[in-house]
Parts: C-alpha cells; sequence; structure tokens
C-alpha cells in the first residue's frame, strides 16, 4: 500500500515501516501522530485521489528534534565594505510510519 500524504505544508510519498525526516511536529519521543491529509492512496492496484480518500497515516515519533545542516546566507557588495553573514539549522522530526488505514 503507498500514500502520498501532506505534513506541515510538504507532500511525502509513504508506505508502512518507512522511515522520514520530517518538519518539526510537537510531540515527544514515542508519541503517536496521526494525519489525516491524504492525497493518494493506491491499494494493490486500487487507485483513490482527492476527496475520494478515506485513509489516515499512522506513525511514531523516534526522535522528537533532529537538527539538519547548517546553511550559511553570505551577502556582499564589492567595494563597498558591505558583509552580512547569517546562519541557520532546520529543526527536523524523525518518524516511523507503522500504518496506512
Amino acid at each position: 500500500m503507498l500514500a502520498v500524504v501532506k505534513i506541515a505544508g510538504q507532500q511525502f510519498k509513504v508506505q508502512a515501516g518507512d522511515n522520514l525526516y520530517v518538519p518539526h511536529i510537537e510531540g515527544n519521543t514515542g508519541d503517536k501522530v496521526e494525519f489525516n491529509e491524504v492525497l493518494f492512496l493506491d491499494n494493490n492496484g486500487v487507485i483513490s485521489t482527492g476527496s475520494d480518500v478515506k485513509a489516515k497515516v499512522k506513525a511514531e515519533i523516534v526522535e522528537d528534534l533532529v537538527k539538519g545542516d547548517k546553511v550559511i546566507a553570505f551577502k556582499m557588495k564589492r567595494r563597498k565594505g558591505f558583509r552580512k553573514k547569517h546562519g541557520h539549522r532546520t529543526q527536523y522530526t524523525h518518524i516511523k510510519i507503522e500504518s496506512i488505514a
């Protein structure tokens, strides 16, 4: 069974047993989460999309806060002495898909 689910404004293709890093979700390690916005469902060749999909994706939080790679945004104007350096690390949540029902 395959599903496309919308999590925190992004679309993810998931199957039971998959491990994903999604944008940060509120919750602690071991909590169960449920995603209701399923956009596409393929159930052994039977495809349903849009409002026809009546499925929920259940997952468990493996790690509640994982930091991504450091991203540096450096701005500079030549011959003016203008330099600006900003950086950040995006926060993710590691989840494991348990079932699609």
